[in-house]
């Protein structure tokens, strides 16, 4: 599951516009960025796992960049790799090349604004890594996005997708008021928006969420599949805890109307920086998150 489309979730990237246009990218750039920071011990790991197939790439796409964090750790990660950082708000593209270029790594950077998977036409060269970050749940068939991606790669080169995972936990079942398992229903209810964003998408595909199998069909050869967590155990850090407010305030504004009256309260409270038991002063709040990378291998 994981999809999580409340903000603080997923909104590091916006490769796409279709569901997205009302929100103020550049208004949030500073936030997305702070929280896609805040998962690099992940994104590290999972590049690292990449790195140990991916060798020497010469063009790495990230393609749903959004301000550039995983951008900046594929410089960091692939030093003589050319970076280009592909998303659909230029605002976002701004941040990403500013972090490049405090990086050391602006010479060999650049960017793409587009919407996917259309967008990837506009590449200069094919990819020797090709990544996309919980982007292609965003286009109404799956199955044809990942074989536009695949036609941008190199022979041999690799794509590299985070989509799935597990739903993410801030706190523990019971939190000492309402009825335990708060966070399990937020995840039912998400999950039926996220079942009503895809269906309402241009073009929509049902299709089984089999990654692997999607990453065969679209002709990539060797697929693999691993997930890696986020583990910040309480007491958190400040950014971490500035995190669950911001996710849980935003779960609350978004899917509030779907969930029942007790449940609203129990959010109500919980973001409630003058409530001593919200998430603004709990001692017991933790950010425990995971996230499946899926990849595959053009033939040669």
């Amino acid at each position: 599951m994981a999809h999580h489309h409340a903000p603080g979730h997923d909104e590091h990237r916006s490769g796409n516009t279709h569901d997205h246009e009302h929100l103020d990218w550049a208004e949030l750039a500073p936030l997305l960025e702070s929280q896609a920071e805040l998962f690099t011990p992940l994104y590290e790991r999972a590049l690292a796992w990449l790195a140990k197939e991916v060798t020497d790439p010469g063009l790495i796409v990230d393609a749903g960049s959004g301000p550039g964090v995983i951008s900046g750790l594929f410089a960091e990660t692939f030093p003589g790799a050319r970076i280009v950082a592909v998303d659909g708000s230029e605002p976002l593209l701004e941040r990403a090349r500013v972090r490049a270029e405090r990086l050391g790594a602006g010479d060999r950077f650049a960017t793409l604004a587009g919407d996917m998977p259309g967008v990837l036409a506009e590449l200069d060269y094919p990819a020797d890594l090709l990544w996309a970050s919980r982007s292609i749940h965003h286009l109404g068939d799956q199955g044809a996005a990942l074989a536009a991606c695949v036609e941008r790669l190199a022979p041999g080169g690799t794509l590299a997708v985070m989509e799935g995972g597990l739903p993410s936990r801030f706190l523990p079942r019971d939190i000492g008021f309402g009825r335990p398992g708060l966070q399990a229903r937020i995840d039912a209810v998400e999950e039926n928006r996220f079942s009503r964003m895809r269906e309402e998408l241009p073009g929509s595909v049902a299709q089984a969420e089999d990654w692997p199998a999607l990453l065969t069909a679209a002709g990539l050869h060797h697929t693999r599949s691993r997930t890696f967590l986020l583990d910040l155990p309480a007491p958190v850090p400040d950014r971490a805890r500035a995190y669950v407010v911001e996710s849980l305030t935003r779960t609350r504004d978004l899917l509030g109307a779907y969930l029942e009256a007790d449940d609203r309260a129990i959010l109500d409270r919980l973001v409630d920086p003058d409530d001593p038991a919200s998430v603004h002063h709990r001692p017991d709040v933790f950010v425990l998150a995971a996230h499946t990378v899926h990849s595959g291998v053009r033939p040669v």
